[in-house]
């Protein structure tokens, strides 16, 4: 096992195991960025991989990005580092399983939809809150509405409210709740271990084909509005301040 400052990686036969280990809520820093990337990079070159498995902890999967990397002088390097390992998720050839326990929240809520099967504990707590803070998760913006329907997606985009972990099973944000999600991974794993990693790898490209004509153009474009549009109000900047500050926001509409 490889143990960096925020992550945790093994690898078995043709399994890489990923856990996140900024305790105690597993917080995506632009440290945790870089590690992830670097680590998704390794397992990417190593052919005899075929399947990833991305764990957190049972109090929080992720609790989502560091809130004090949304300010001005610090957003863009964020948006582009937390972006390029959700990249690097989307574009793999190997399967993605996501282990969700406890809270999972904004970024680690998109690090999770983004893998192509999504065990959660029917427990787990699921969300998109970035709203309340006066910015948006692009990611979302970008993905969700294809998992789960644009109505449903726009709301909890648009209001930020959570839902357990059945609910995140029911209406396709996650695959299946299962009280034992290490349990149930397993169940997924024993069906993938004999299989050509070649053919897997192909298959992946074959499904995801028309997904991806649009995955990249579509956050390259919420990068550019959150950039360019949401930065500059004085409500974006305000939101976050109230975060760090543990206040309420007092909005301008501005």
């Amino acid at each position: 096992m490889t143990t960096s400052t925020r992550i945790a990686v093994s690898t078995e036969a043709n399994v890489a195991r990923l856990t996140l280990h900024n305790l105690p809520l597993n917080v995506i820093d632009i440290a945790m960025m870089e590690e992830l990337s670097d680590a998704l990079a390794d397992i990417e070159a190593r052919p005899e991989i075929s399947t990833i498995v991305i764990t957190g902890s049972d109090r929080a999967f992720s609790v989502g990005v560091d809130v004090a990397a949304h300010t001005p002088d610090k957003v863009e390097q964020m948006l582009t580092k937390f972006h390029a390992v959700i990249r690097s998720l989307v574009s793999t050839k190997k399967v993605t399983i996501a282990c969700v326990e406890g809270h999972c929240f904004g970024g680690g809520a998109e690090l999770a939809m983004v893998c192509d099967i999504v065990i959660t504990s029917p427990t787990a707590i699921w969300g998109f809150p970035e709203i309340r803070l006066g910015c948006y998760p692009p990611v979302a913006c970008t993905a969700l509405a294809a998992l789960v329907g644009q109505k449903r997606a726009a709301e909890l985009i648009f209001t930020g409210r959570t839902m357990n972990g059945n609910d995140a099973a029911q209406i396709g944000l996650a695959t299946r709740a299962a009280t034992d999600v290490n349990a149930a991974a397993e169940e997924s794993l024993s069906d993938l271990r004999n299989l050509s990693p070649a053919a897997l790898a192909i298959t992946k490209k074959a499904f995801y084909a028309w997904d991806a004509m649009h995955f990249d153009k579509g956050l390259a474009r919420a990068e550019t509005i959150y950039l360019d549009d949401l930065m500059k109000t004085e409500d974006a900047r305000e939101g976050v301040d109230a975060f760090l500050e543990k206040r309420p926001p007092q909005w301008k509409g501005r």
